[in-house]
């Protein structure tokens, strides 16, 4: 034979590894969404990975209730509601109860893609502005520059104004709680957003102090998302308890018990103030004094 042949596999490249996944990567260009490696390599159930990877690719408005997630994938509600509430619980997925004008209250749900952060405000994003292509400047024409506008007002219905409008005993417990744990520290937007639960456990007769350990007990050593979201998920997920029973009235003044008498007639014991006539003498005597007097 004049040409030496070999049957041994090509030589693979350098840097290839040995074992383990390797990637073939495809550019995409549209049809694809980002997450984050903290949210696709998270350890636990692969169902809340799943879920959240789900909602991240949805466009807004789109329904992602219980009922609509099981539409979509193959397990059950409980498997969901878990992965919901594991998704809450860690920062991305926040559910708020908001009224709206006409009075009605709906649940608004708002997904993170970095736990922590601000829901935008309501209404439709302005789309983009369309890049203008850069003219050639004129040498002749200096640039001019303009005066930077001076800040206008502060807006009325800020975070101030709804920390004001808020129950102040409820805010007290909130604002008291970094004393437990010097981790719980909230501003004022939090404080106003988080104070209706309180007042309701308020309401429900549960003290400060009942509120406090609740919220500060068993804490994780570390957050992965704001302080804030943690307490909501405890004031939401955790049943409100039985209001104490109302305290019986105090039983009042019980009527003096009279003393036994003896009949001055018939020597029968009744109950008198004073020592007289029994009923039965008292009607004989009483007969006899009509019959007397006829």
């Amino acid at each position: 034979m004049a040409d030496s042949q070999s049957n041994a596999p090509l030589r693979a490249d350098a840097g290839t590894p040995i074992s383990g996944v390797i990637h073939v990567r495809t550019r995409l260009t549209a049809d694809f969404t980002v997450i984050s490696n903290a949210l696709a390599q998270r350890r636990g159930s692969a169902v809340t990975i799943g879920v959240a990877a789900y909602i991240a690719s949805l466009p807004d408005g789109s329904p992602v209730s219980i009922a609509a997630l099981c539409e979509h994938f193959s397990e059950g509600e409980i498997l969901i509601s878990r992965a919901l509430r594991e998704l809450e619980a860690a920062g991305y997925l926040e559910r708020r109860r908001e009224r709206t004008p006409t009075g009605q209250v709906r649940t608004r749900t708002y997904f993170y893609d970095v736990p922590g952060g601000h829901p935008a405000p309501d209404g439709s994003p302005e789309p983009p502005r369309p890049r203008k292509r850069p003219t050639p400047a004129d040498p002749a024409v200096a640039p001019r520059r303009e005066a930077a506008p001076a800040p206008g007002p502060e807006e009325p219905g800020g975070p101030a104004a709804a920390l004001a409008d808020a129950d102040p005993k409820a805010v007290a417990v909130l604002t008291t709680l970094r004393r437990v744990d010097p981790r719980l520290v909230l501003s004022a937007q939090e404080a106003a957003r988080l104070a209706p639960a309180v007042a309701e456990w308020l309401a429900a007769g549960v003290g400060p102090r009942e509120i406090t350990e609740l919220l500060t007990a068993r804490l994780p050593d570390r957050f992965r998302a704001r302080p804030a979201s943690v307490l909501a998920f405890r004031l939401r997920e955790t049943p409100l308890p039985v209001p104490p029973p109302a305290p019986l009235p105090e039983p009042g003044e019980r009527p003096a018990v009279l003393p036994f008498q003896t009949c001055d007639g018939c020597e029968r014991a009744f109950r008198a103030p004073e020592p007289g006539y029994c009923r039965g003498c008292r009607d004989r005597l009483g007969e006899e004094h009509l019959r007397a007097a006829g």
